[in-house]
């Protein structure tokens, strides 16, 4: 169970915030002085520290500096009083993770304590690669024994002891975030602070203030001044998850910050050199994005000296099973199930599924069977429909519908021409055909054309964005309208 270790020496305070966030997946320990924190810090190594930067025995900023020396990668959240904002700032500088004003307000205090959590679990929580079934559930897990994954793995042992940056690439769903943890735990700045960032979940000021900070005024709603990830993090690790999400602007900041360390903060001139290691990933052609002038050349170079490709889940059905029978042992644990195996008409099943959500789609799908499952032995019926409608081995001999030699001269002309992305490239342009036709059956009905499809929705619009489909007439979709597609 995680732990927090609230520091404050107001007794109301210590007593109001362990009742409102210690829960039964959370455990609270307060301490009333500086040098009761800092034993507390060494006796029960917690998960983040709530800290209050007046103690009756040492000031904030010392009492921080003794706890980041103990361990680095413990999230420190500063709590504060106006008059003492600068010091909280001077921690920020520091490594500290967040500061608050009193008197704090407690929905962002629980929100800055979960984030705090979350990064705390996803830098201590060993990554490890290999063979699951060792029963240990201590560690995270990166799945398979296939050879698509015996070469990911081996490029994970090249690459994190060097302190380069790495760049991960593969759809959603193939474990991107759990590469970029085991890159940074086997590095060398494993004892140093590992800060994540979706770049796709935060609009274009807010991405760019919480990678880079802002001062005070520099835009509508910046009350306070702001020390950003890349300054927090120093001498430690940031994770830039969806990076191809990023705007044009801020791939200019990043881009200098690769180029020579330094960077400013929105709204000052002020340089700040840092030394920080960038693991990247995306789901995204990052190539045909540097074609299409979406995404900085100089930045893709830049990102991608070395680079590790995530296979898709429907390229290694070897692996299905193992990760099947991970997932029970855990969700057997977390769900009170005793499952003991999978039938095998239900295998058959999973095995022959594309999978187009990957591995997170499999965990998600093995959580619905043990939900619905009756007995010991894991069945077809318990299995969600998408798996359901496949159709067993040898179950019909229907000749196959493709014209092979087409595709098969196709491929051959891609690779004469010699294309770095040639499974992309197959499949989008099976897509340019499939998906029109798809949606023109479904009168431009995208819940249906992605159900006919078997993929997520989300999906469904990515793929039509980024295959460039136009539309020239309106029809009618749920309660929003939509186009039928035509290629463009």
């Amino acid at each position: 169970m995680p732990k927090l270790i609230i520091i404050d020496d107001e007794p109301n305070l210590r007593y109001s915030l362990k009742k409102s966030l210690e829960s039964d997946s959370l455990e609270v320990i307060t301490a009333a002085t500086a040098e009761s924190g800092i034993a507390a810090v060494r006796q029960h190594q917690p998960d983040a520290v709530i800290l209050d930067v007046r103690l009756p025995d040492m000031s904030g900023l010392d009492a921080f500096n003794i706890i980041h020396e103990l361990d680095a990668r413990v999230p420190v959240i500063i709590i504060t009083a106006y008059s003492t904002t600068e010091t909280a700032i001077n921690a920020m500088k520091h490594g500290a993770f967040e500061y608050l004003l009193k008197p704090v307000e407690f929905e962002k205090l629980l929100a800055t304590v979960q984030s705090a959590i979350d990064v705390s679990l996803m830098s201590r929580i060993p990554a490890q690669f290999g063979i699951a079934g060792d029963g240990d559930t201590s560690a995270d897990q990166i799945v398979g024994r296939s050879r698509a994954m015996q070469e990911v793995y081996k490029l994970i042992g090249q690459v994190a002891p060097q302190d380069v940056n790495a760049l991960i690439l593969g759809e959603s769903g193939t474990g991107k975030e759990m590469v970029a943890r085991a890159i940074y735990q086997h590095s060398r700045r494993a004892d140093r602070p590992f800060m994540a960032i979706n770049c796709a979940a935060l609009p274009e000021n807010l991405l760019e203030s919480e990678l880079f900070g802002h001062e005070r005024g520099s835009f509508t709603g910046a009350d306070r001044r702001r020390i950003g990830k890349f300054e927090q993090v120093n001498r430690g690790t940031i994770f830039l998850d969806e990076i191809g999400d990023m705007t044009p602007a801020t791939q200019a900041k990043v881009l200098r910050l690769l180029q020579d360390g330094s960077f400013e903060r929105v709204g000052n001139n002020e340089t700040i050199r840092v030394d920080v290691r960038i693991i990247a990933a995306t789901n995204r052609n990052l190539l045909q994005m540097v074609q299409d002038g979406e995404f900085r050349e100089d930045l893709y170079y830049r990102m991608s000296v070395f680079m590790i490709q995530l296979p898709p889940l429907r390229d290694r059905p070897e692996d299905i099973p193992v990760l099947a029978e991970h997932f029970i042992n855990l969700l057997n644990r977390d769900m009170h199930k005793q499952i003991r195996s999978i039938a095998p008409d239900a295998m058959a099943r999973l095995q022959q599924y594309l999978w187009p959500g990957n591995v997170r789609e499999l965990q998600s799908a093995m959580k619905h069977a043990l939900v619905r499952n009756v007995g010991e032995v894991l069945t077809v019926s318990s299995l969600p429909e998408t798996c359901r409608r496949v159709a067993p081995a040898g179950a019909s001999e229907a000749p196959p519908k493709l014209d092979a030699d087409n595709i098969r001269k196709f491929v051959q002309d891609l690779m004469s021409d010699g294309p770095a992305n040639l499974y992309q490239e197959v499949h989008s342009e099976i897509d340019r055909i499939l998906l029109p036709e798809v949606l023109n059956h479904a009168d431009g009905n995208q819940a249906q054309a992605s159900e006919l499809l078997g993929i997520a929705r989300s999906t469904l619009r990515t793929k039509i964005t980024d295959l460039g489909l136009t539309f020239e007439k309106r029809l009618k979709q749920d309660s929003e309208t939509v186009d039928a597609p035509q290629r463009g």
